[in-house]
């Protein structure tokens, strides 16, 4: 059985705070926007790295490919 969006959006929300969270997917393939204040000061791998840890096992087993664009809340505000 392939994951929802809504069930990858409950595994981020569980290992990572969120202001914003959005996720998009076919059961395989998913985009999500994510917004979090744990993202401040760190380069885009690092706020991957910091996804990456919040689904765990996750990624390997049941997600097969997540595009990500993670801001920070500050930055959410000036892409509206």
């Amino acid at each position: 059985m392939f994951p929802t969006p809504d069930l990858v959006k409950s595994y981020i929300a569980a290992g990572l705070e969120c202001s914003h969270l959005d996720v998009e997917g076919d059961g395989q393939h998913f985009k999500a926007v994510i917004v979090s204040a744990a993202f401040a000061g760190k380069r885009p791998i690092q706020r991957h790295q910091i996804v990456y840890a919040a689904l765990g096992d996750r990624m390997r087993e049941e997600i097969h490919a997540l595009s990500m664009k993670t801001l920070t809340p500050e930055e959410f505000q000036e892409n509206k």
